[in-house]
């Protein structure tokens, strides 16, 4: 009956977590966070008891964690899985994160670690659904953008270009004159990092006020 309590408990702490990831409908969703932690807490019931009757023989000396130990390491092969890796932005991490902690509250359940188990899968799902908010709104405040400006020749300098976008120097990290047309204008290239995606969208109206500036355009980056 013990067994069946902790495998049970390991299923039900495992579905909370899972669940928090199948509503942003990541791939590993309630049911392989409920198979990560049942199965963890089975190898750890395995280690507990499953050797008691060769301990009881002459000269036999078992090590019984080493069985559980092995879950720390070999769930990183699922956790992999669920990384994907798109040009420089990488998702997944957080699953894959998850699914490794999942695996921990399956061997904490299987020890019989109710108390600890609880407040882990607490504290994760804080982690993962209340953290997130404030993780996205500090994204928000530090975008990186590239701008494309087509401008008079020598019409704009990175001091007025600062000064226009109300950028600090360490903002702009790079104002490169990528070339010339038969007309005298020049095709500027500005990398601008820790702004807000407010201030990116008003970016190339603001430039387009400006003396000199004909067009003046933004490309969004990953976060940086």
């Amino acid at each position: 009956m013990e067994m069946l309590v902790r495998l049970l408990g390991a299923a039900f702490l495992g579905s909370l977590i899972g669940f928090e990831r199948e509503r942003l409908l990541w791939a590993a969703g309630i049911r392989t966070h409920m198979l990560v932690c049942v199965g963890s807490c089975l190898i750890m019931i395995v280690s507990q008891y499953g050797f008691a009757h060769i301990l009881t023989q002459d000269h036999v000396v078992l090590d019984p964690s080493r069985v559980a130990a092995q879950v720390v390491s070999g769930i990183g092969f699922l956790g992999a899985g669920a990384i994907l890796a798109r040009g420089e932005i990488v998702r997944g991490l957080t699953t894959a994160a998850s699914i490794w902690t999942v695996a921990a509250i399956g061997l904490a359940v299987g020890g019989g670690l109710y108390l600890a188990a609880g407040a882990s899968t607490i504290i994760i799902l804080i982690i993962l659904a209340g953290i997130k908010p404030l993780e996205e709104a500090y994204r928000a405040r530090n975008q990186s953008c590239q701008l494309k400006i087509e401008v008079e020749s020598g019409g704009l300098t990175p001091d007025q270009l600062r000064a226009a976008l109300d950028l600090r120097p360490a903002q702009v990290k790079r104002f490169l004159v990528e070339s010339r047309n038969s007309e005298g204008f020049d095709q500027l290239v500005v990398h601008v990092s820790k702004v807000s995606s407010q201030d990116i969208a008003s970016f190339p109206q603001r430039l387009k006020e400006l003396d000199g500036v004909r067009d003046a355009s933004v490309k969004r980056k990953a976060n940086g």
